[in-house]
């Protein structure tokens, strides 16, 4: 449940199997905290909580929850803010109306998702849900500028006992296919917005015969902001997918799309939808009136088209054209469970997708559970050719030797909703042919584009303060590391040639442009590579989306995931946000503890970001005992890295549970030991000893509670009661506790 007070750090309630490990740290972390007086508390941005706030007219007094994630936004904006934020669902519609499946079985009283909302109310009901979709978190949150590389012990620990890496040979037929033109990269449009030009914008569509239907209206746009417009021809896209399911069957690999149907919420779905029907092909062509009357969407995925075909009469006769359609294999989630890519949207998406398949070497598995090369069809170019060019140079040279390699860290924009592509209300399906056009409050006409319909137009804005914070956070973050530094900015594409026109005069006028280079993302891949690769540093200096996509490709290939991180976002108005990492696999995580009691959820991402928290805390507040905690956590999280008692991934082996106890053990000896405190160290080497003491029993307790079915209470709502019976097993530890 969340709490309304105002403590120094708030912990994020989230979903999933962060959520979880919470049950299991989050009273750690009040143990220790306490004794520096530090307050802990939630807020809960959890999908679930997220539902029941939206809609509270139906919910009794005790069901009802307060709007956590409209108040941290709130807070976000103060030099006050501490908050430790967790990955949270980026929520698909299937995802949301599961969400919502769950919380009426528990007896909430809301409404169903409407797919296709007919009258009033329903489209009021929609219009309330898609708040709450895709990327919903964390432009609210994100009132910075974000500061992503990997922890000096993490690395190190990388480097002295590397992954699992796949092997990479020159003939390797796998490859990323993206469309020729038409997409989003050719069709780009971009402007700086004039003082005379500052003011509420709307979007107009205007249809063949003239008239006009306003699309968006009141859309602020400041005094230098950057503004963009784009579409992707449906016509183009099809068209492209159709030859791609070709050139996939002719090389003999298997067929994967890779997209952001979370993050890009309104076009991603969108495009995955056309993927669908191009791989049911004739199929579609024949049957698909009546799939979409029957409830199956193509843009929930073929999971839901083939669930729909079931309640067809001629469920049979559509399903035998299905098995004898003329495809390639295709790149599975689950082959045991015969989830293909094309499934559902949310279960393959990009950031993770792609660096797993480079990682083993360019390798997915079929039908059948064989692994094999792949067609990684990823249609737009903004950013294919960073996973293109990744291919190509391993192609070359072989696997990254991770004992050898350097670092990729990331200065992101992505303050303000920078670039939140696709996944905010300027997204749209064009309803058919005419003009979409942003028109300005002076009247000017900023961009205007001939669309056909079905073509899918999107704008987004990058605002002139984040930009000039994102260029100095690179100035200072390269001064500090002093490694090569390199903007991803492409200065053939609309929207990085303007940001170009912000960034070369501020390096300038600093005095350090000879320190910074400008590179598209193919040629800042392949300086990137060679850099790590020779064994030296390199900070990446992206937009929004490229962010996401590098602070998963970087550390997946060094580190072996992406959850380790440092993230750190340095919020404009002087508070602090501290991320945890990525919750990609978290789903069969939350599957294996429900049927085996085994969490192997890292929190070591969790680990980094206390520390880097209390530290805050203690420079923010003058709050000397909180620094003196945030160095022991330090050396904490080394002291798991350096024992190797992160989380196992087989059951009967030490999981998420063990290595909180060993944390908090580390911790308390890290306390007991210095000498900066003497009042700390007094209080916890008791602590210290008691935790040494009772070891074998508290990891037999654990161990007993490993290999037998989980009760939870829930998915997206689990029972709080239920959580921490599960995540808190030894009474020995929680009597240390508390």
């Amino acid at each position: 449940m969340t709490e309304n007070s105002n403590p120094d750090i708030l912990y994020t309630i989230v979903d999933e199997a962060p959520e979880l490990a919470s049950a299991s740290f989050l009273p750690i972390i009040r143990k220790f905290a306490s004794a520096a007086g530090v307050s802990v508390g939630t807020k809960d941005i959890s999908l679930a909580g997220r539902i029941i706030a939206t809609f509270p007219e139906g919910l009794s007094e005790e069901q009802r929850q307060s709007d956590d994630l409209a108040a941290l936004g709130e807070l976000v904006k103060t030099p006050d803010a501490n908050v430790i934020k967790l990955p949270n669902i980026s929520a698909s519609v299937p995802q949301l109306t599961a969400a919502i499946a769950e919380l009426q079985a528990q007896g909430y009283d809301i409404p169903n998702y409407p797919e296709d909302p007919q009258s009033d109310a329903e489209k009021a009901i929609r219009a309330r849900y898609d708040t709450l979709k895709g990327s919903a978190v964390n432009p609210v949150l994100r009132e910075g500028n974000s500061d992503r590389r990997s922890a000096k012990a993490v690395k190190n620990y990388a480097q002295n006992n590397p992954h699992s890496m796949g092997t990479w040979s020159a003939d390797s037929k796998t490859k990323v296919s993206s469309m020729p033109g038409n997409d989003f990269y050719a069709n780009e449009k971009s402007a700086t917005i004039t003082a005379a030009q500052a003011g509420d914008a709307k979007i107009e569509f205007v249809a063949k015969d003239g008239s006009v239907t306003v699309l968006k209206d009141g859309w602020s746009l400041g005094e230098g902001t950057v503004t963009d417009a784009t579409f992707m021809s449906a016509k183009a896209l099809s068209s492209f997918l159709a030859d791609a399911i070709e050139d996939t069957k002719a090389d003999g690999t298997m067929f994967s799309l890779h997209m952001k149907a979370t993050m890009m919420k309104v076009s991603d779905p969108i495009i995955f939808g056309h993927a669908v029907k191009a791989w049911l092909g004739p199929v579609w062509d024949k049957h698909g009136a009546a799939i979409a009357a029957a409830g199956g969407s193509p843009n929930s995925g073929l999971g839901a088209v083939l669930a729909a075909i079931d309640t067809l009469p001629n469920a049979a006769e559509i399903k035998s054209e299905i098995a004898a359609l003329d495809r390639p294999s295709m790149y599975m989630v689950d082959s045991d469970k015969g989830i293909t890519n094309l499934h559902v949207p949310s279960d393959v998406i990009i950031d993770a997708s792609m660096p797993a398949v480079i990682r083993a070497g360019g390798k997915g598995w079929d039908e059948a559970g064989n692994k094999g090369d792949t067609n990684c069809v990823i249609p737009d170019n903004c950013y294919a050719t960073v996973y293109d060019e990744t291919i190509n140079y391993f192609k070359e040279n072989g696997a990254l030797d991770v004992t050898k390699a350097g670092s990729v860290s990331n200065v992101g924009l992505m303050a303000q909703k920078a670039e939140e592509y696709g996944s905010h209300p300027t997204t749209f399906e064009a309803p058919a042919d005419g003009t979409i056009r942003i028109v300005l409050a002076n009247g000017d006409t900023l961009h205007s584009q001939d669309v056909e319909a079905g073509d899918i137009w999107r704008a987004c804005t990058v605002n002139k303060a984040p930009i000039e914070n994102w260029i100095q956070l690179a100035i200072d973050r390269q001064r500090l590391a002093g490694s090569e530094a390199i903007f991803w900015l492409d200065a053939n594409r609309a929207h990085d040639a303007e940001l170009i026109k912000y960034v070369k005069p501020a390096l300038e006028a600093a005095g350090v442009a000879d320190k910074f280079m400008i590179m598209a993302p193919r040629e800042a891949t392949r300086q990137s590579l060679d850099t790590i690769t020779a064994g030296k540093d390199s900070i990446a200096i992206t937009g929004n989306v490229l962010r996401d996509y590098l602070t998963d490709l970087f550390p997946i290939l060094e580190l072996g995931t992406s959850a380790k991180m440092l993230s750190i976002v340095k919020l404009m108005n002087g508070g602090g946000l501290f991320e945890t990492g990525a919750g990609g696999s978290a789903p069969k995580h939350v599957q294996q503890l429900v049927e085996e009691s085994h969490l192997r959820w890292d929190s070591m991402g969790e680990f980094c970001a206390l520390g880097e928290s209390l530290n805050f805390l203690a420079d923010a507040k003058g709050n000397a005992k909180a620094g003196v905690l945030g160095s022991a956590a330090e050396v904490a999280t080394q002291g798991i890295l350096d024992n190797n008692k992160s989380p196992s991934r087989k059951v009967g082996e030490p999981d998420n549970r063990d290595s909180h106890y060993w944390f908090a053990r580390y911790w308390a000896e890290a306390l007991a030991a210095q000498t900066e405190d003497a009042d700390l160290a007094a209080e916890f080497k008791p602590i210290a000893e008691t935790l040494a003491a009772k070891e074998e029993q508290i990891v037999t307790e654990f161990a007993a509670a490993q290999g037998k079915p989980a009760d939870i209470g829930g998915y997206y709502h689990p029972d709080a009661t239920k959580k921490a019976a599960v995540m808190r097993p030894s009474a020995t530890l929680n009597a240390i506790i508390g």
